[in-house]
């Protein structure tokens, strides 16, 4: 199981978005479709998938955040044509980010906010691609500036994490600050991510819609993570944390999807009113204790 899995949340439209996704992309299937029922936003679709390989989530869970490029998923490419196909089925209804053409870094590339939201980097990669789906955070506002430090604690988070600055911003590169992190990338659990400083004026910021869910073997792994996390309680809810850089987590167990959909009448509400998840006190709803 992929340890680390990127959670989408949608108003309504998770079920379309993946079939849209799967459209998209070779490799990709939609693996789950469940529902919880009776939460705060109502009856909840909730749809694992997956992108080139790379497991996803997305939930309709209501309008209460939106999607906004502060996380992208770098789509690394073995040939242009592959870039170019895949920017043609994204473009239906999208928002251009940086067009596509060739750029100092690659032959093709090119940054698109798709018609669900959700910010896709496009790129021809030389050479053997392993991981071809990359999260990258993109640090702004009041946390611009941050990425260096932010990288080297996510590495220090996570046993055998590794992180490396690939390119800072010189003098010339106004409004960015000279030193300030161009591209940065992270390794945690074996899952690639990247991470990068923008000064440029922007409307948004990391928020809840795209959270980073991390599947743990047991409470004591849970409670490690937590503790490492969580850095603004009143974000602590079903599982949910937020990190001192704005960044949302869900830390849960690696079964939560089998514990809910075991006595849902009971385990639901139960997770509803916990912050924490505590695997015990799910297993005793599910077994209606």
């Amino acid at each position: 199981m992929q340890k680390i899995i990127p959670h989408l949340w949608f108003d309504k439209e998770a079920k379309d978005a993946a079939k849209f996704y799967t459209s998209v992309f070779d490799n990709s299937k939609i693996n789950s479709i469940t529902q919880i029922r009776d939460t705060p936003s109502g009856d909840c679709d909730i749809v694992g998938f997956q992108v080139l390989g790379y497991d996803f989530m997305a939930i309709s869970a209501g309008p209460l955040f939106r999607i906004n490029p502060s996380i992208s998923f770098h789509t690394k490419c073995r040939t242009v044509e592959e870039v170019n196909k895949i920017w043609k089925r994204l473009s239906d209804g999208g928002t251009v980010m940086m067009e596509i053409g060739e750029y100092p870094f690659s032959k093709r590339y090119g940054w698109i906010q798709d018609k669900f939201g959700v910010s896709w980097q496009v790129i021809h990669t030389e050479g053997d691609v392993k991981l071809r789906i990359t999260p990258v955070l993109m640090f702004v506002g009041h946390v611009c500036g941050m990425a260096s430090e932010a990288v080297d604690f996510y590495a220090s988070v996570f046993p055998d994490g590794k992180s490396h600055v690939f390119a800072r911003y010189d003098k010339s590169e106004d409004p960015d600050k000279e030193g300030t992190v161009k591209y940065a990338q992270f390794n945690l659990n074996g899952q690639e991510f990247g991470a990068m400083d923008s000064a440029r004026m922007h409307n948004f910021g990391f928020n809840e819609a795209v959270s980073l869910m991390i599947n743990c073997s047991d409470q004591a792994e849970i409670d490690y993570f937590w503790k490492k996390l969580s850095a603004v309680p009143e974000a602590e809810q079903c599982g949910w944390v937020k990190d001192k850089y704005g960044v949302s987590w869900q830390i849960i167990p690696a079964n939560m999807g089998d514990l809910l959909q075991t006595n849902p009448e009971k385990t639901t509400p139960v997770m509803l009113g916990m912050k924490k998840i505590i695997i015990a006190d799910l297993v005793k709803a599910a077994e209606g204790l």
